[in-house]
């Protein structure tokens, strides 16, 4: 009879941790059934405005190309290759992205802000705030419709160019100021797109007549350039804090100087000694790490975003060396201005045919940003998980 009596308590703790278990799985299960923009939020970060910047450059590449007045005849062919429509399009497909991600990562900031704040504090996920900024400066200067020394192009000019100088301003304060966040614990190559930011504001800055303003911010370009070229060269922390997945960003080695050179003929007015010096100091680093192709092997195994960086870089070198060549005589130059220019085009198509093909391979778990942002932010992320955004 005691026995008996004793039964339906046991049965009832049965049932109650049926219940819990029940309750468990569901709640497990409304984690892992997230809307698919919910889950596109939370795995989005600054990172995927690499393909902005590659469409955007190279948006740049094809209308200097077709806009070339030079007796060069390698140049007058290959602009007569490019269509008028081609660009169009292409500038196009570059704005719309660059809109699409500018308005998913505003919606990030809004419902995911921790993740957002936990990128600020990330050595590489910092760097690519400068992105998004960099991208609408070269499409500014690409632009069909807007012509520079129109109160339109000083409009959009301030309205990308004070977000490049209030990173800036941030950053280079932490660098200088913060124990933590000292530039030789977080030095790595991404730390190279803030000085590319200084850099593209410089030169859209000298397309409108504004020198001074160019100047200055060339200025804080180079200066950081230097830091950040002899700090990674003394490989301080750099190399081992750069995940492999993340190797190819390397390609920003010779980006910044290659940038350098056509800012620098934006406010000289010629292609001098000076950007002569840039560009060669871009194509050596781009010759040593193409004689490394081992060092890529790994990051290469799988496609992810960090594929996009290697598209920008060479963009950069490519409209480097079509000013070079139109500054020298001989046949070398023309010849080195082809190869890059076919290269770098080559480079952006496939690419674009890489991720069309590869759409879901774009939001890997395994992004070191991501896993950072979720690491840091590990009790925000569960009660936003749980409460659905």
């Amino acid at each position: 009879m005691e026995n008996r009596g004793a039964q339906p308590p046991i049965e009832l703790m049965v049932e109650a941790t049926s219940n819990s278990t029940s309750q468990e799985y569901h709640s497990h299960e409304s984690i892992v059934s997230k809307p698919p923009l919910e889950s596109f939020l939370t795995r989005l970060h600054a990172g995927y405005f690499r393909i902005s910047l590659s469409l955007g450059s190279q948006a740049l590449l094809w209308k200097t190309l077709s806009e070339a007045k030079s007796d060069l005849q390698p140049l007058r062919h290959v602009s007569q290759m490019l269509p008028l429509l081609a660009f169009l399009l292409l500038w196009y497909l570059s704005f719309f992205t660059l809109i699409s991600l500018s308005f998913l990562y505003i919606l990030r900031c809004f419902f995911h802000f921790q993740m957002v704040k936990a990128e600020f504090l990330h050595h590489v996920g910092v760097n690519y705030l400068f992105a998004p900024w960099i991208s609408w400066l070269l499409l500014l200067q690409s632009a069909p419709l807007v012509v520079p020394n129109t109160l339109s192009y000083l409009v959009l000019w301030w309205v990308f160019a004070i977000p490049v100088l209030a990173l800036d301003i941030k950053i280079y304060g932490q660098w200088f100021t913060t124990e933590k966040r000292f530039f030789s614990m977080v030095a790595n190559p991404t730390s190279q797109i803030s000085v590319i930011g200084n850099l593209a504001g410089a030169q859209a800055a000298a397309l409108m007549g504004w020198k001074e303003s160019a100047v200055c911010m060339f200025t804080l370009g180079m200066v950081h350039y230097l830091v950040v070229f002899v700090t990674l060269y003394q490989r301080l922390s750099g190399g081992d804090r750069l995940p492999v997945m993340l190797r190819p960003v390397f390609f920003l080695f010779f980006a910044a100087p290659s940038m350098a050179s056509l800012a620098w003929k934006s406010i000289s007015g010629t292609f001098d000694t000076t950007s002569k010096m840039l560009f060669f100091l871009s194509l050596f680093l781009f010759t040593s790490l193409a004689c490394r192709p081992t060092l890529f092997k790994k990051s290469m195994r799988k496609f992810n975003v960090a594929w996009w960086a290697y598209s920008f870089p060479l963009t950069f070198l490519a409209l480097a060396s079509a000013e070079y060549a139109q500054k020298v005589e001989g046949e070398i130059a023309p010849v080195l201005m082809l190869m890059l220019i076919a290269f770098s085009v080559l480079v952006c198509l496939s690419l674009m045919l890489f991720t069309a093909l590869n759409t879901k391979a774009l939001l890997l778990g395994n992004d070191p940003i991501l896993k950072f942002c979720k690491s840091q932010n590990k009790e925000g992320l569960t009660m936003v998980y749980r409460n659905g955004g």
